[in-house]
């Protein structure tokens, strides 16, 4: 076994893609900051009980633990950020006015990959909104972010929305289910097995016909929705989606259950056109507070990795090669303007060595 290897699920990020990852994180948490989201930056590793109350069942069990040589308690390198924020926020910032608004960017890691998904360890970047979950709350999380990822430079975005909690909804009023087969029914809906749906709750078939372009699964919802126990959720969710319409395309599946386990009334899946899975994720949900206590709050993460590695960031390289003799002042200028500037330190050296696009001559930058 050489030195120069790396753990399965792990790799190196190499020039020009190291930047457009940076490029990217700057752009996304440059856009929320300029809607109010402060970024907080909370540790790579915590207590493993204080983050496991906050994490989603399905997220503990991804995280690396290990027992810390100084406290000798059980520490885990965090497999998302999103729980974090919602301890700073109920912790450190409980004092703080409601709602109170962050961003955040940072490595994650999970114990096992799966085999769509090998590696282990992924960048995330994300804003929480805490202390709202109403409309106007998710209005602007979904506006902001699509606007971060257009600066960002990411095209051919579209949202998939879902209801998370709609079975329990309909489960405790029109159409009642025995408490024993909710998980069932909730699983057996998520992948569209008619069949299965028949033979645990007929009534919930209509559910399986209402997915696909926004308006027309909406419709079909409404339709479902004879007694009025959806109302309120399926009027804010048309309010969300006009404040987008033109924007990015718009899907519904309101059973669409995978990721969104913890998730309160509202869930979305951004999509990016060119790549297979999704890029981001968000939806509303509840943070813990010391004592039991629960805070409303809607957030969005963005998959860094999964947009670098698919091209949709652009790379937009611009290297000036600056010849030997060149005017320092000169150099000094053309970084103010925009440029990256590569100083010749030797005589042999050449722009296609430092792979360079410009080369500066007579003063002005002139292309390779």
């Amino acid at each position: 076994m050489t030195t120069s290897l790396l753990p399965e699920g792990f790799h190196d990020r190499l020039p020009p893609f190291a930047d457009v990852a940076a490029r990217l994180e700057s752009r996304v948490l440059g856009a929320a900051f300029a809607h109010g989201y402060e970024r907080v930056d909370p540790p790579l590793v915590e207590f493993f009980e204080g983050l496991a109350q906050r994490l989603k069942a399905s997220r503990t069990i991804d995280a690396v633990r290990y027992v810390d040589p100084v406290s000798q308690r059980t520490l885990a390198i965090r497999p998302d950020i999103t729980a974090q924020v919602g301890r700073i926020a109920a912790t450190r910032m409980a004092h703080h006015p409601r709602p109170v608004r962050l961003s955040y960017a940072g490595p994650v890691l999970k114990l096992r990959a799966s085999e769509l998904d090998p590696e282990r360890e992924a960048r995330q970047i994300g804003c929480e909104l805490i202390g709202l979950d109403n409309v106007a709350a998710a209005q602007e999380i979904a506006s902001l972010a699509v606007e971060a990822l257009t600066a960002a430079g990411v095209a051919d975005i579209s949202i998939d929305f879902t209801l998370p909690d709609l079975v329990d909804i309909l489960a405790a009023g029109p159409f009642p289910v025995p408490g024993d087969r909710i998980e069932a029914l909730k699983d057996r809906l998520d992948a569209k097995d008619a069949a299965a749906v028949a033979a645990l709750a007929p009534a919930y078939l209509p559910l399986i016909e209402a997915a696909g372009p926004f308006d027309m699964a909406h419709d079909r919802l409404c339709a479902f929705d004879a007694g009025g126990a959806l109302t309120s959720r399926l009027d804010g969710l048309w309010a969300i989606a006009q404040s987008l319409k033109g924007k990015v395309a718009l899907t519904l599946d309101p059973t669409e259950r995978h990721g969104f386990e913890y998730q309160s009334w509202i869930g979305f899946s951004i999509f990016a056109g060119g790549v297979r899975g999704e890029i981001g994720r968000g939806g509303s949900y509840t943070v813990l507070h010391e004592g039991g206590a629960e805070e409303p709050a809607i957030g969005f993460s963005l998959y860094a990795d999964a947009i670098v590695d698919s091209g949709l960031a652009p790379a937009e390289r611009r290297r000036l090669f600056v010849p030997i003799g060149t005017d320092p002042a000169l150099a000094a200028q053309m970084r103010a303007d925009g440029w990256a500037t590569v100083a010749a330190l030797e005589p042999g050296d050449t722009p296609e060595a430092q792979l360079c696009t410009h080369v500066l001559a007579g003063g002005t930058a002139q292309a390779i």
